[in-house]
């Protein structure tokens, strides 16, 4: 059996895989079309233009989707470790709804681009990163909550260090945007797609723009660290009728034994 089938650690490696192939893609295109400069873009410049905005939409969108099943899974993962532990249950209801809203965040994000609706987009990476970093944090307190008997400390570290490293990426990104504008004003920097060296801000621009790009892939290295959890759990699905058939009349509380088995795979596959 290959890892990726073991339980459910296909969820984390497949947000990471499609949401850093969903930045890349995007970037080649408007690079190619010459739509931005090559020399780190905003990646929400990569998303700008058609036909790359198309692209980077869909594909955000998928992203959003993988996000809201791995918060789900590792909510439930969390829950079932640790049945008899309230304080930690309620850290980890506020983690699932901060990992829900982040997600959300990221589907703003790839609906409405920096060019037509900056308002909107800046709400939705706001959702996305900062909510996000907030989910990496109690996802990392609850992680040190379970120590020592269910999570190893070199767990703890690296969900400390990928925090801080998204924490210490946004305050570099903010105070560099703040620069950056007051150095330009009357300038629509959100339309603005190419940069001359020598001109006033483009210092604070790449600052920036490392920082944004710093960011994305810390927050996405923090679900790698899911993997190995991912691999001891599966989900299963359910199915109970209300009723032995399907035309008006009483309900019956009947579960469904399909196969002599009560429950089936939430997802197919050997998993």
């Amino acid at each position: 059996m290959w890892w990726f089938q073991q339980g459910l650690c296909f969820l984390p490696a497949a947000t990471v895989v499609w949401s850093s192939a969903t930045f890349i893609f995007s970037y080649v295109i408007a690079v190619l079309l010459r739509h931005i400069d090559p020399l780190v873009p905003y990646i929400s410049d990569t998303g700008a233009m058609a036909p790359e905005r198309c692209v980077f939409g869909i594909m955000l969108n998928i992203s959003s989707f993988l996000g809201v099943a791995t918060v789900y899974v590792r909510y439930k993962q969390v829950m079932a470790l640790n049945p008899d532990k309230p304080r930690l249950l309620q850290l980890n209801t506020v983690g699932l709804v901060l990992g829900l809203i982040s997600s959300f965040g990221l589907c703003i994000v790839a609906n409405f681009q920096k060019n037509t609706m900056i308002s909107m987009h800046l709400v939705g990476a706001i959702l996305t990163f900062g909510i996000g970093t907030l989910y990496i944090l109690f996802q990392t307190i609850i992680s040190h909550k379970m120590q020592p008997h269910i999570h190893g400390m070199g767990v703890f570290w690296v969900r400390l260090c990928l925090g801080l490293w998204c924490s210490a990426s946004i305050v570099t990104m903010f105070v560099s945007s703040v620069i950056m504008y007051s150095s330009l004003p009357g300038v629509d920097v959100a339309k603005k797609l190419h940069w001359n060296p020598e001109e006033t801000g483009y210092s604070a621009h790449i600052v920036s723009t490392i920082s944004e790009w710093s960011l994305a892939f810390s927050f996405l290295s923090f679900f790698l660290t899911y993997i190995q959890d991912f691999q001891k759990i599966t989900l299963r699905a359910e199915a109970t009728l209300q009723s032995r058939h399907l035309f008006n009349g009483p309900q019956l509380n009947v579960k469904v034994r399909a196969y002599n088995a009560e429950t089936t795979p939430l997802l197919a596959g050997s998993i």
